[in-house]
């Protein structure tokens, strides 16, 4: 393989991102110095997958308390909040922003003096631990797949959205290695075209095969047959297994279920959302219309078109064969089964 995709690091006392909405024509670096600006990268999507936001939150939190204790050695504490609700807003359906904001609060709390160096290896530590834990994820899903066979994946859960590895791509990452994967197909995912710019990228860089599809092309493509599993992430997990994930997870799972292929989500404990009991508690994000009725710039779309621009879809536990974390696998997937693996981590 060749060396790890790592998009996101601490460099220079300054946080610095990827911009992934240049590749794959550019790979440019933007460095960030403050936490409001980092909150609008999240949003902008200048960096994006739930485990990638929530590391990225967490050095804007220390980016933030080096403001605020700059500006007040007794009330940074104070200062600092607004910093962090900024963070906070700038997505709401992923989950581990709102992890991330709150093991970076509980470490603000037992601070006394400056806290930038706790909160930077706190944020350092949150890196590191997902990391690992996609490395993990990606043996024991890898582990599902009995037979050599293609699999389609949707939107990127690779290296570009955690710290590194990738959480599905962890997956089709480490069954490659495995000799248990000959294709990927990727779904191209409108309307941020993330199958094609980043999926993609992340396989050739890997000297992994990979065919892009149309997003309306996985049913007919499952019918040809060779298809084993779907491996997708997740944003959301609720607690009876429900799937918050990119928009057309869920008609993909639907004519998986419809195939006999299996539906294989991947994604780490910090996505578990025990405190919401199914699908229909996850709030899903409304993102502006002008990302469906144009591309690159350009308007694509009729003058006087609207359009529905909700980023992720739910996937009912009964479409899940399995959910991969890196403290277990939950096969089937059931509000008891999830809160036995909880209980777990």
């Amino acid at each position: 393989m060749t060396d790890a995709i790592i998009p996101i690091k601490w460099e220079n006392d300054q946080l610095q991102l990827i911009d992934q909405r240049v590749l794959p024509q550019e790979t440019t670096w933007l460095a960030y110095d403050d936490a409001e600006s980092v909150a609008h990268a999240i949003t902008d999507m200048v960096v994006r997958g739930a485990p990638a936001i929530g590391i990225t939150a967490a050095f804007g939190v220390v980016l933030a308390a080096r403001a605020a204790y700059t500006q007040s050695n007794s009330d940074w504490k104070q200062i600092i909040k607004k910093d962090m609700a900024t963070l906070a807003a700038s997505r709401p359906t992923a989950v581990n922003l709102f992890w991330a904001l709150e093991r970076m609060g509980k470490c603000i709390d037992s601070i006394e003096g400056d806290p930038v160096g706790t909160l930077l290896a706190e944020a350092k530590k949150i890196h590191e631990e997902d990391i690992h834990a996609n490395q993990t994820m990606g043996d024991l899903g890898a582990s599902l797949i009995k037979e050599k066979c293609s699999v389609i994946t949707h939107c990127n859960a690779g290296a570009l959205a955690t710290g590194g590895y990738g959480t599905a791509l962890g997956v089709i990452r480490s069954a490659w290695r495995d000799g248990k994967i000959e294709r990927v197909y990727a779904d191209e995912t409108r309307p941020w075209l993330q199958g094609s710019r980043l999926t993609a990228w992340e396989m050739v860089q890997e000297n992994i095969p990979v065919t892009l599809l149309c997003d309306g092309a996985s049913a007919h493509r499952m019918k040809q047959g060779g298809i084993g599993w779907v491996i997708v992430g997740s944003d959301r997990i609720a607690g009876n297994g429900d799937v918050a994930n990119k928009i057309g997870t869920y008609h993909l799972a639907i004519a998986a279920k419809h195939h006999g292929v299996k539906v294989m989500v991947v994604a780490p404990t910090s996505t578990v959302d025990m405190n919401i009991k199914s699908g229909a508690d996850i709030p899903i994000e409304q993102r502006g219309a002008d990302e469906i009725l144009s591309l690159g710039g350009k308007r694509i779309a009729a003058e006087g078109a609207e359009a529905w621009n909700q980023a992720f879809d739910v996937t009912p536990a009964e479409l899940v064969d399995a959910i991969v974390t890196e403290k277990g696998v939950v096969e089937n997937p059931t509000a008891e089964k999830m809160a036995k693996m909880m209980a777990n981590s």
